[in-house]
């Protein structure tokens, strides 16, 4: 064997072969294919731009008058409330997305291909995150948009920036986790129904669609510490007005907490993956 050939073969074996330039390379370039790729299947995007435009009109219309008026407002005031939930709950649904895609990518043989070549292991992750960011932004920028058409009322523009970041920060931390999801469970189904599991005691058990006074006492513990009625309350008081700190550091917590402990797995998992 040839030392050009013997090369690629050791920057398979190890990241440590690989500079951290070489790192942002790859990365750039695994953007680029998966960008690519949502061109050619434009369906891929349904969920990012559907999503936002029914859960709005849904929750605004249905439930809008009868929670607006527990908020002393009528559906003017839920409008109000429910546009920075929902920026909330986008961060966690495009964070399921990447889960299914990235095990999708491995019953295809995409992933075989990449972890034959010598590029960092962990390109391919971020690469991944990276998109679905891009993803999530142009969902909320949907929301936005419906929200105001529906009578959302934008007055601090510094704060819906620094909500939407927030969110980001939030979403891309729950990406770890999916993405670890991705590699371990067998199909893209079993991804789902996981994250469906996971997805529906955290939202609906949180102050996204509603105060949560008129709760259970137990049901009230559990929205407290519920990362999401963080991400939520901090959104609405980045947005609307009210107190921001507690929620905000809260959020930053769980974020960094969450990075830490699942981005080290997540990469372990796909390189150890046979």
């Amino acid at each position: 064997m040839s030392a050009a050939t013997a090369a690629p073969a050791a920057g398979v074996r190890s990241d440590a072969w690989i500079s951290p330039r070489a790192h942002l390379r790859h990365t750039g370039a695994l953007v680029r294919r998966n960008l690519l790729w949502i061109r050619q299947d434009p369906e891929s995007m349904f969920d990012a731009v559907l999503f936002p435009v029914v859960f709005t009109l849904l929750f605004v219309y249905v439930f809008g008058g009868s929670i607006g008026q527990a908020l002393g407002g009528g559906q003017e005031a839920y409008v109000q409330y429910i546009v920075p939930g929902l920026m909330a709950m986008m961060g966690m649904n495009m964070a399921q997305g990447v889960g299914t895609g990235f095990n999708q990518d491995f019953n295809t043989g995409v992933m075989d291909r990449f972890r034959s070549l010598p590029i960092g292991r962990g390109s391919v992750l971020f690469a991944k995150i990276s998109v679905e960011l891009v993803r999530m932004l142009i969902a909320t920028t949907i929301l936005m948009v419906v929200g105001v058409l529906v009578g959302f009322d934008i007055t601090n523009w510094p704060g819906l920036f620094a909500a939407v970041g927030l969110s980001t920060v939030f979403g891309s931390a729950l990406m770890w986790i999916f993405l670890t999801l991705g590699v371990v469970m067998k199909n893209a189904q079993s991804v789902q129904a996981m994250g469906f599991l996971v997805l529906m005691p955290l939202q609906f058990g949180s102050s996204i669609f509603a105060p949560t006074q008129s709760m259970p006492g137990w049901l009230q513990n559990f929205t407290e510490y519920n990362p999401l009625s963080a991400l939520a309350d901090s959104a609405r008081g980045l947005m609307v007005g009210g107190p921001v700190a507690h929620d905000l550091w809260m959020v930053l917590a769980w974020s960094v907490g969450i990075t830490a402990v699942m981005a080290p797995v997540a990469i372990h998992k796909f390189r150890t993956k046979t």
